[in-house]
């Protein structure tokens, strides 16, 4: 028993303890905003009912003042807005135990007096009883009975609102409120044009001060030598210039709303820009590296990706050239940045090669030696590097010669110099006596098949004869008066094809075939091309440093 009184007396204590807690809270007018968090914790967990303290309803609470001062009164913030649940709107704050007819007047004078004075809510007719608010009327569409719902709901004393609305949704009071606003708008927008003009001028003249910023292309090319970051920072100072004008212009009307959505819009946009253009980015992005690393300069012999040509220009684009065939080609950057670029100009020195067979009773030494000493004749052949010549292979009948030979391509046509070389060598080779053999094959045939033959027209039933033909890649043995013979007739053959060669060489024209220089024409086009204004910045630059 002992225990369960002392139980008992310590619970009694604590509450008794915690509602004196309370009341002295509110004597002392703490704001109820921010003590009713604590005074719900302690009295939920002293088991005080906070729906008997009709002080917690107060609006407004006159704090006691220290040492006799005036009192001062503490305003309680206004609830925030009750949701709305399927048309009916309910308050929630505490419902009072004995609600009087004069209040309930009040309450419905405050309301129609709110409604008269608010376009579209003059029919709307309002009843309460107990605090229980009830509207009925007509409103011209939805938007203006929930207006009217939500501003009943806000009175403190409204106990729950009954909704009971006409909808009339007539076109006259519907359109005629669209009107209304439309015609307001229109004023302020009258009112607002000095202003708007102000903004309009202050843009303008901010985005003319960053164009001719960015048209000062000898300050940018100061800064950088590079003609395409000079451009790209020219662009950048430009759209910096006309964003800040246009924040400037929207902040002096008060707009400045607008920038976030206009911004927030174009980072949609430009993300799904961003997809369907991803080669013509990725084309830009490979024209600026190739802007950067110069790895050609113009009236450069290069080779991309098996497309020969000399360079005109760069542009933001695509690589142009000029084929050998005189033809404009252009390659887009994107294809240039990823290929196999030779560049024939880079090194002017170059090498070409030829090959030539001779018999395969020659000495291969003394024929290499023949055809250097032919070959050292020419003017378009370097001393250094040497000229050299190797024996690749040996044939059935031949012995394969390999010449090896340097020349300057900036002042000789490459293949221009091989055909030279080669008809050169070839005809000192056969001076000197060295043949150029083609293979030979010895035909054999049976005894029966040649008997056949001999008795061919005198016989005529020789079809039955059996016949055999064999073809085997050797040497046929003839006898020297038979080979002298032969000889005697290439010889002959040699000096006739030799006697029309000299004598074509002497005619018009002669020259430009022995002349191994590059030809003049496939230059000025070349130059010409450089040479004409173009709408696209060319990015080679001399002053550029190169890869």
């Amino acid at each position: 028993m002992n225990t369960h009184f002392d139980r008992s007396t310590i619970r009694d204590f604590i509450k008794a303890c915690g509602q004196m807690l309370l009341l002295l809270s509110i004597l002392f007018a703490f704001p109820v905003y921010a003590a009713g968090e604590e005074v719900t914790g302690i009295t939920t967990a002293l088991g005080i009912d906070t729906a008997e303290n009709p002080a917690a309803d107060k609006p407004l609470l006159d704090a006691p003042s220290e040492e006799g001062a005036s009192a001062s009164p503490v305003v309680i913030p206004e609830p925030a807005p009750p949701p709305i649940i399927s048309g009916e709107s309910t308050n929630n704050v505490q419902i009072e135990t004995t609600p009087t007819p004069q209040k309930d007047n009040d309450i419905r004078q405050r309301i129609q007096g709110i409604f008269s004075e608010i376009e579209g809510l003059q029919a709307v007719n309002v009843s309460v009883t107990q605090g229980v608010v009830t509207l009925t009327g007509e409103t011209p569409n939805e938007k203006k009975a929930q207006q009217a719902i939500n501003l009943t709901n806000r009175l403190t004393d409204v106990v729950t609102v009954e909704d009971r609305i006409d909808r009339t949704l007539d076109v006259q009071d519907n359109v005629t409120t669209v009107y209304q606003g439309l015609k307001a708008q229109a004023k302020n927008l009258v009112k607002a044009l000095p202003l708007l003009l102000v903004g309009i001028v202050l843009f303008a003249l901010v985005t003319w001060f960053g164009s001719w910023l960015s048209n000062r292309k000898k300050m940018w090319q100061r800064l950088t030598p590079n003609p395409f970051v000079a451009e790209l920072l020219s662009q950048t100072v430009k759209v910096i210039f006309i964003i800040f004008g246009l924040i400037l212009a929207l902040s002096l009307i008060g707009a400045e709303t607008i920038l976030g959505t206009l911004l927030g819009g174009a980072g949609v946009i430009g993300i799904a820009v961003g997809f369907a253009v991803k080669d013509t980015i990725e084309n830009y992005i490979a024209s600026l590296m190739l802007s950067i690393r110069q790895p050609f300069r113009a009236r450069d012999h290069i080779l991309i990706n098996n497309q020969e040509g000399i360079v005109v220009r760069l542009t933001s684009r695509a690589t142009i050239l000029m084929t050998l065939d005189g033809n404009q080609l252009r390659i887009p950057n994107a294809e240039v940045f990823k290929a196999t670029i030779l560049n024939y100009t880079k090194n002017p020195e170059r090498r070409f090669t030829f090959e030539l067979g001779v018999d395969a009773n020659d000495d291969p030494l003394a024929a290499i030696k023949v055809g250097l000493d032919a070959i050292y004749t020419l003017a378009f052949v370097l001393d250094e590097p040497k000229a050299v010549a190797v024996i690749t292979n040996v044939g059935d009948s031949n012995i394969i010669l390999e010449f090896q030979i340097w020349v300057d391509q900036s002042d000789t046509d490459f293949s221009k110099a091989r055909s030279i070389a080669i008809r050169e060598t070839k005809h000192a080779l056969e001076n000197e006596g060295f043949s150029l053999p083609e293979p030979i094959y010895r035909l054999r045939f049976n005894s029966n098949l040649e008997k056949a033959f001999e008795n061919m027209q005198a016989n005529a039933n020789t079809d039955s004869a059996k016949s055999d033909m064999t073809i085997t890649p050797i040497m046929p043995k003839v006898t020297d008066k038979n080979q002298n013979e032969d000889n005697s007739v290439d010889d002959k053959d040699k000096k006739q094809a030799k006697a029309r060669a000299k004598l074509i060489l002497q005619g018009r024209n002669a020259d430009e075939v022995l002349n191994a220089r590059p030809d003049d024409k496939l230059m000025e086009k070349v130059e010409q091309e450089i040479a004409e204004s173009s709408d696209e910045t060319d990015l080679l630059n001399n002053n550029s440093p190169q890869e």
